[in-house]
């Protein structure tokens, strides 16, 4: 029998099975000598023991034993290369041209300061994790009174803010005052215990003087009713926040890129799709976040050679070899990162991985760098500093003004974050067993072609953007959390 298989650069040495295969099956051309399951790879030429093992035209890994066509590649013979602290050269290629002429459209919310909401809610943000059950106690308390006048109350809570120093504490403050300026939150409540590290008022500092009259603050231990306080607060937000949305083109998007429990599948289907949508948001005028640094480890290069400018270059190479130095003096190996699910999925080495994970990013220039809980300032694709840990790096990314989350998946989650987040399968199977998880099917790449997808796909992002619901909002999903860096006191 045949078994559809992807060849996805011309150089490569195997094939990704797009269903299961069975041994005898033909894939491109080679017999399979074992059971290969869908998103896993098949040997196309030998490999000898010591020589790299190509996907997308570039290697994966190198071979530990003599590989024969037709043979399930995976880690049982296959290896990273990846070692130390990186070497990169300044060797800018030609930047492709992206198209601009995108006439998609969604509602937003125009702000006083020129940026477009896609939610216009009140945020409750405790300042510390003693807080974060009177946080929540106010959200729900002032949503259930609020319901109808903005588009929801929310707390997000966390369990940091005290017994931190240093850049443990100011990385917290960061984070915090990032989401008290992202334009989804028409109104901010920071709750403070009264004692603790992460005081309101340099939290405070740490917010734009412009954006002071639409926070408001209590401190739990100086006030007789903090919940009732709290909740004369949002509401007294709320009369504020009232706007309509408006109609705006898709250059008004903050588009934040992320992907999650991978599969082997999810570099040919959903990661491509979603680069091809930051190049429409791009190449209109947009702004696309890229992060996940560890998960850039093994195909930097090829973002570092889009890089805008010299400046730009060397800031790339401060935060990618500062993240791979950081896993040095921690004793880590740069090249464990796939988890357990991504090798059932069929990723063998982080550098598979990686290769995937940067097409999220499209082919724009990476105008910007910006550090962990720093906010976008630049129009086109900015590479911003965090972890790959799902909850840790979709914070980020709304912390640094993003207003969409395209979140790729191979494995599904259900997790949710404080702005949408956009849910994409990376194949059918996934999608159609988990649609209370999922928003979009990238497995319709395969059967109709990424033109297709890529209408549908924006699409639905433009709706969401717009106000319907995502899967994870359905499910009232929406959590924060914050990279844990220092010593706890």
């Amino acid at each position: 029998m045949m078994a559809r298989a992807l060849q996805i650069d011309a150089r490569d040495t195997v094939a990704t099975l797009l269903e299961d295969g069975r041994v005898g099956d033909v894939a491109m051309g080679v017999t399979l000598a074992a059971d290969v399951p869908r998103g896993h790879k098949v040997a196309l030429a030998p490999v000898a023991p010591g020589e790299p093992v190509l996907k997308f035209g570039y290697p994966i890994g190198r071979a530990t034993r003599p590989i024969v066509p037709g043979e399930h590649v995976h880690s049982d013979n296959v290896a990273t290369a990846l070692e130390g602290s990186g070497a990169y050269r300044y060797d800018l290629q030609p930047q492709a041209q992206i198209a601009t002429a995108s006439t998609a459209t969604f509602e937003g919310y125009v702000r006083a300061d020129g940026r477009v909401a896609t939610r216009n809610e009140i945020w409750v943000l405790p300042t510390v994790g003693c807080v974060a059950r009177t946080a929540e106690r106010i959200a729900r308390e002032a949503g259930a009174k609020l319901a109808g006048i903005v588009d929801g109350v929310h707390a997000f809570t966390h369990p940091h803010g005290c017994s931190q120093l240093g850049q443990d504490l100011d990385g917290v403050r960061a984070i915090l005052a990032g989401l008290a300026c992202h334009p989804n939150a028409g109104g901010v409540l920071l709750v403070g215990l009264g004692c603790e590290e992460n005081q309101v008022a340099e939290l405070l500092a740490a917010i734009p003087s412009e954006r002071h009259p639409m926070v408001r603050s209590l401190a739990a231990q100086f006030s007789a009713d903090e919940v009732g306080e709290g909740v004369a607060l949002v509401e007294e937000l709320a009369a504020l926040a009232r706007a309509p949305r408006q109609r705006v083109g898709i250059d008004r998007l903050v588009l934040g890129v992320k992907c999650g429990g991978s599969d082997g599948l999810s570099g040919l289907t959903a990661n491509p799709l979603v680069g091809r949508i930051s190049d429409a948001v791009a190449g209109a005028g947009g702004r696309v976040v890229l992060t996940e640094i560890p998960e850039i480890f093994g195909a930097e290069q090829m973002l570092m050679d889009r890089a805008a400018d010299r400046d730009v270059f060397e800031a790339m190479v401060g935060v990618i070899g500062g993240f791979r130095q950081y896993f040095i003096d921690h004793g880590e190996p740069i090249s464990e990162n796939p988890s357990p699910g991504n090798v059932a999925g069929g990723i063998t080495t982080l550098e598979e991985k990686s290769l995937g994970a940067v097409q999220k990013g499209g082919r724009a220039t990476v105008t910007d760098v910006i550090a962990y809980g720093a906010r976008a300032r630049t129009d086109g694709l900015t590479l911003l500093e965090a972890p790959g840990n799902d909850a840790v790096s979709s914070t980020a990314l709304a912390a640094a003004g993003a207003t969409v989350i395209l979140f790729t998946t191979g494995r599904g989650t259900p997790l949710g974050f404080p702005v949408p987040t956009i849910k994409i399968a990376s194949n059918s199977t996934l999608a159609a067993r988990k649609p209370g998880w999922i928003d979009f099917d990238a497995g319709l790449v395969l059967d109709e072609g990424f033109e297709a997808a890529e209408i549908a796909l924006l699409d639905r992002i433009c709706a969401i953007a717009s106000g319907e619901e995502t899967a994870a909002e359905r499910n009232d999903e929406r959590e924060i959390a914050i990279w844990k860096r220092g010593v706890t006191l």
